[in-house]
């Protein structure tokens, strides 16, 4: 068995095929909140969380005007932004409820809180709290045991306020 990856290994950032650029900068931008880095013309934009240079980059390089991948087919199945805390994830859902988009879903999972959604181009957007390690449920041997319990979701919005 190869040695695994170093623990503190971490995804630095995702980039995202989109059909229309202006949608999708309005989706990451305009809903979630990410702040617009830098953009190339009308082809590909650059966003991030607290001014570091890119989590998110968005491009239509080969993608302009393109169709959602149909279903049942190979592809990204969700990215997933962890928020700080509960108050900072109640306030995303409370974007979201005020945007008038659709959740695919939200679950309790034991070791986070999760909402489901997607993007104007179809792709999955996972935007989850964890809790700490300490409160993780553990079965009698002490394994690890994620559930997906309903989330409150006014519980959730309350929070935000």
């Amino acid at each position: 068995m190869p040695n695994p990856v170093h623990p503190e290994t971490r995804v630095g950032h995702i980039h995202l095929k989109v059909a229309d650029l202006d949608r999708a900068i309005a989706f990451y931008a305009g809903v979630l909140g990410f702040e617009v880095q830098q953009k190339f013309g009308t082809q590909a934009a650059f966003l991030s969380a607290g001014g570091y240079h890119h989590h998110i980059g968005l491009n239509t390089w080969e993608s302009r005007g393109g169709t959602q991948p149909p279903p049942g087919h190979t592809g990204l199945y969700h990215t997933a932004f962890l928020y700080p805390d509960r108050a900072s994830l109640g306030d995303a859902l409370r974007r979201i409820v005020s945007a008038g988009i659709t959740l695919d879903g939200a679950a309790d999972h034991g070791v986070s809180e999760a909402i489901y959604l997607r993007d104007p181009d179809g792709n999955g957007v996972e935007l989850y709290r964890d809790r700490a390690q300490a409160d993780w449920p553990r079965d009698a041997d002490g394994s690890l045991t994620m559930g997906n319990a309903p989330l409150d979701l006014q519980a959730l919005l309350d929070e935000a306020a």
